[in-house]
Parts: C-alpha cells; structure tokens; sequence
C-alpha cells in the first residue's frame, strides 16, 4: 500500500480500504510484532456478528497495540473480525496517522457512529479512558483508566452485543508519561476546545521533555503481551437496560473488574522475563 495524502471525512462509515487492511496485516503488523516482541491470545473467543472491542489505551496518539491487535485478528478470522475503530478527533486528524487508521475504519468517536455500525452487524472497537488513559502517569501504566467513562456499556445494551475485553500490557512503556497534570488542562479549559482531560508532561524519543499532547514518537521496544477476553453477553439489553444507571454501573464493574485483574496478570509475566 502506499500512502495516501487524502484527507477523510471522519464521520463517514464507509472509508475502510480493503488494501489497507491487507497492509497492515501483511507489513506493519509483523513488523510491529517483531520490534516489540509481541504474543496476542485469545483470538479463536471472537465470536461471529456485530460486537463491541473494549481495549485500555496505552502510548499517546502511538498506539502499536492496536496495530498488532489488528494483524492478529485479520490472520485468525479475515476482515470480518476487523473493526471500525472510535477514535479521538485529534489523535486521528493527525497528518500521517490519519492517512493510516482511517482507511482501516477509524471514525470520530460517537454513540451515533457506534450505534450505526454495530446495528449493521459490524466490529467496533472502543478505548473508553481516552485520553486519561493513553496518558496516564508511567506509575500507572498497569491500571486501566476509564475515569468513570460508561458509554461505552450504554452503547453496548443499547444495540444488544457483546463486550469483547480486549487487554494490552507494556505498550505504555514505549515513552515516559512523568504526569498527566489534569490541573493543568483544567487550568487552561482544554476540554472545552479540545476534549483534552489531561495535559502531559512526556519524555520521549525523538522530542524530549514535552508538555502537552505528544506527537508520535520512536517507541522504546518494550515486551507486548495482548489478550482478547472471553465475550460479555448481558442479561438484560435495549433502551431500557442502557438507562437502568445502577445496571449499567454493575456492568462496568464485571468489565473493569476483569480488565483490570488480567492487566496485572500479564504485567507480572513480562516483569518475570
């Protein structure tokens, strides 16, 4: 594939290249799983249909998990596996970057544009903790940081799919996060202009000492161990369910929960290599 300088309109649901997908299973997948030495299990728990990925988000705007994740997935079960991806408006706005993740079905985060997919039958795959978790603190980087973000469940009992918990360890120590200074983006009204909760101070290869969100960067090779989780099929799904606030809290915990014991699980083992 080669890259295309296009710009894409990011609400479309239609953008995803069959090319592009290809390339990434066929080039920079591999090349991602060699550099980090990555493992992915769990791919044969996908199951068929419409469902909803729920991954903790790690490296900035960076993301190699995803990538690889993606490879994984295209080699198991082919395109039908692959999602459209919610993504951030900035992250995936970002030159270069977008020309890659949107025509592999990146869109801009919505519950529109993730309710229209998913009720299409399609894979959509979600990073609840946003920015929050993309750039918390390296002392963090084994927790998995929603900051109370449920819509993610509300979307899911509202069109009635599963939650495929999808869990990285590792991919956040390709750079170093020193704080997410949410004072900060406070301070300055990020959120109101740019849907930004936090306002890092980064260091990293090839830029430093940063403050602010991080451009890509040359990631450290940090060991990656991936793991797609056994589907979450709900009890109770539909508008109703998607309202009941103590139900969907219930339903975050058993996700978040789950996420959060398997995180430490893999950390653990790469700290034994």
């Amino acid at each position: 594939m080669s890259l295309n300088l296009k710009w894409y309109d990011i609400d479309r649901l239609d953008n995803r290249n069959s090319d592009a997908v290809a390339w990434v299973a066929n080039t920079l997948g591999p090349l991602l799983r060699r550099y980090f030495r990555a493992e992915v299990r769990g791919s044969e728990r996908v199951p068929p249909g419409g469902a909803l990925y729920v991954g903790n988000h790690n490296s900035g705007s960076l993301t190699p998990d995803s990538f690889i994740f993606l490879e994984a997935l295209y080699r198991a079960h082919g395109i039908s596996a692959m999602p459209h991806g919610l993504g951030h408006e900035f992250a995936i706005s970002l030159p270069v970057l977008h020309q890659i993740v949107v025509p592999l079905g990146a869109v801009r985060a919505s519950h529109d544009n993730g309710e229209k997919l998913l009720q299409r039958g399609e894979k959509v795959l979600v990073y609840p903790g946003g920015d929050e978790d993309a750039l918390r603190p390296y002392r963090r980087r084994n927790e998995v940081v929603f900051g109370g973000r449920q819509g993610y469940i509300r979307l899911a009992l509202r069109t009635g799919v599963p939650i495929i918990p999808v869990v990285a360890a590792g991919a956040h120590a390709t750079f170093y996060v020193i704080d997410d200074l949410r004072w900060l983006a406070k301070l300055i009204g990020a959120n109101r202009w740019g849907r930004f909760k936090v306002w890092p101070l980064t260091l990293s290869i090839p830029w430093g000492l940063t403050l602010g969100p991080l451009l890509p960067h040359i990631p450290w090779p940090t060991k990656i161990l991936i793991e797609i989780l056994e589907p979450f099929h709900f009890e109770r799904t539909g508008p109703e369910a998607a309202a009941d606030e103590a139900w969907v809290s219930e339903c975050s915990r058993r996700v978040e929960s789950t996420m959060q014991s398997t995180l430490y699980r893999l950390a653990a083992e790469i700290e034994k290599r």
